[in-house]
């Protein structure tokens, strides 16, 4: 199973180049499983980042619930329309199996069938002689069942409903009793007894099988031939051969075609509730087109696997991918505040250090292990470290991002100055994006004594758009908080050529009062020399909170 690397919703630079490098770092050393992963994807500027560097996007996943395609059983034994008990049984005694799934030439699933509705075919008549006797075969296939050949084949693939007959008595009590019922329906069972032989092909059975390794003599060979009489030889005694003979009949009327199949999509928790309710014995699971992918049994679903994560960029379980509640959450990278929610069975690796950028503690783990990055990761570093930090500007800057960033430039085979400039300038959000995506981009959500809120921040060279898409992206803010039933949500544009920022909030309240900054529009901030969300608004908007609590 893989182990995912994953940075936060709504990722940044930052959370997918750090989640990119981790995973590079994790294949080299301790986890060659490692896939680095995104709950999102990445935005323009990113984009530019990973084309730059020549390093693929992560793998995109945007819940980490197990599936029902994962784990459900694969390389399924099937049967088909046209099978006969005998080779269904062998397939399943084979394999150990109670029921498998019925398909069609394109493997969809058309029916189920167990191994008690395979049984009845052969006992459920007991009761009844005639329907006891009764076998809805070909000769081809009773041909095959029994191990036999044809001297004289008529029809071998016609689809009949014989009625078996052993020539086990006198050849005068066979004759009378064989003349009651239609001879194009009999099929004739005996060993080397000319007696019965003869009677049989006068009265134009449908078949008369040679059983002991005996043939039909050539007289009465040219007499079946002249009446249309089929002519299988088998190597087996008489019993032997007219029990093969009832376990050659198709499946076709055993086959349940009321079933419950499941979707590989299926989340595993919902399934489960489908599962729980049903007697079926197993559960096909298919694609959308209804292809066969796998089956599913009850004790399947007992303690399925979780899906196992390495988060970075992040902590909080409100901030990582849709069902990381549910998986084993191996280790954690990161440089944000602690945040609620986050639990383990086991110890974890668990980095948490005060530093400007996330990638910044991914170079230092290849520092650490003394393994030099390749020059595509070292620029996606180097790139997250440029982007949450401002290039060194922002006062959540240390000097270790300042080492460490100096450590990566050779590395990079780039000037990091020219391509920094770069970087800032590609991808605009407010001149890209509409507003629903810009209020989404890098966007957040925390809880602060009591209240649930959202902070999304974009950088632009400049405030020139924003003030053009103000009141469109007040109206986005309102929708994101109403929709994700937020007490507000908030957008910092960070300008990163003043080091200042905008605040705009989808709705104030009387806490906003003590805000301390210029007012320049209706839930409208100047936040001069703001321009870190964790280190300078978050816990502004923190303290705003907690003291309007005690007026």
């Amino acid at each position: 199973m893989s182990v995912l690397v994953f940075g936060h919703r709504n990722p940044d630079t930052d959370a997918i180049c750090s989640a990119i490098a981790y995973a590079d770092l994790l294949q080299q050393t301790s986890r060659p499983e490692a896939v680095a992963a995104c709950c999102g994807t990445p935005n323009k500027r990113t984009e530019f980042v990973l084309k730059r560097a020549g390093v693929s996007p992560p793998r995109i996943v945007m819940d980490v619930r197990p599936e029902v395609e994962d784990v459900c059983q694969l390389g399924v034994t099937t049967a088909k329309y046209g099978d006969v008990f005998y080779e269904v049984y062998q397939r399943m005694k084979e394999q150990e199996l109670r029921a498998i799934p019925i398909v069609d030439d394109n493997r969809n699933v058309v029916g189920i069938l167990s191994l008690l509705q395979l049984m009845d075919l052969i006992f459920k008549d007991d009761g009844d002689p005639l329907k006891t006797r009764t076998v809805k075969t070909s000769l081809d296939k009773i041909c095959e069942v029994i191990g036999g050949r044809f001297q004289h084949s008529i029809n071998p693939t016609q689809h009949d409903e014989l009625l078996v007959m052993v020539g086990a008595m006198s050849a005068g009590g066979f004759t009378e009793r064989m003349q009651k019922f239609p001879a194009e329906r009999l099929i004739v069972v005996g060993g080397d007894r000319p007696t019965i032989q003869l009677p049989a092909i006068e009265h134009g059975v449908r078949a008369l099988v040679v059983t002991g390794g005996y043939t039909l003599s050539s007289g009465l060979a040219q007499l079946a031939q002249a009446r249309n009489v089929a002519v299988i030889l088998s190597p087996f005694d008489t019993a032997t051969t007219t029990m093969r003979i009832k376990s050659s009949q198709f499946i076709d009327s055993a086959i349940d075609t009321h079933f419950i199949s499941l979707s590989g999509k299926q989340p595993v928790d919902e399934a489960r509730l489908i599962v729980e309710k049903s007697s079926e014995p197993i559960f096909p699971v298919v694609t959308d087109a209804g292809s066969l992918i796998g089956v599913l049994s009850k004790s399947d679903l007992v303690n399925p696997p979780k899906p196992k994560l390495i988060l970075v960029d992040h902590n909080e379980l409100s901030q990582a991918v849709n069902g990381a509640e549910e998986a084993d959450i191996l280790e954690v990278l990161d440089h944000h505040r602690l945040g609620g929610g986050l639990k383990s069975t086991q110890p974890i690796r668990f980095i948490n250090e005060p530093v400007g950028s996330t990638c910044t503690l991914v170079a230092r783990q290849f520092r650490a292990a003394g393994i030099a990055p390749k020059p595509g990761i070292a620029l996606c570093m180097a790139s997250g470290i440029i982007s949450d930090t401002l290039y060194l500007r922002s006062p959540t800057t240390t000097d270790v991002d300042r080492d460490v960033l100096s450590w990566l430039e050779p590395l990079c085979n780039v000037d990091l100055a020219k391509y920094a400039k770069e970087f800032f300038e590609i991808g605009s959000a407010l001149r890209t994006c509409t507003p629903a995506e810009v209020v989404r981009e890098d966007c957040k959500e925390f809880t602060e004594h009591g209240q649930k809120f959202s902070i999304s921040q974009i950088e632009e060279n400049g405030f020139d758009l924003f003030w053009d898409r103000k009141d469109e992206l007040r109206s986005a803010l309102e929708q994101l908080s109403s929709a994700q039933k937020l007490d507000f949500s908030a957008l910092l544009i960070t300008d990163v050529v003043s080091n200042g920022s905008l605040l705009l909030l989808s709705h104030e309240s009387e806490e906003w009062d003590e805000i301390n900054y210029p007012r320049l529009d209706r839930n409208l901030y100047q936040l001069d020399n703001v321009v870190s969300r964790k280190k300078q608004l978050l816990p502004l908007i923190a303290q705003l909170i907690d003291s309007a609590r005690y007026r």
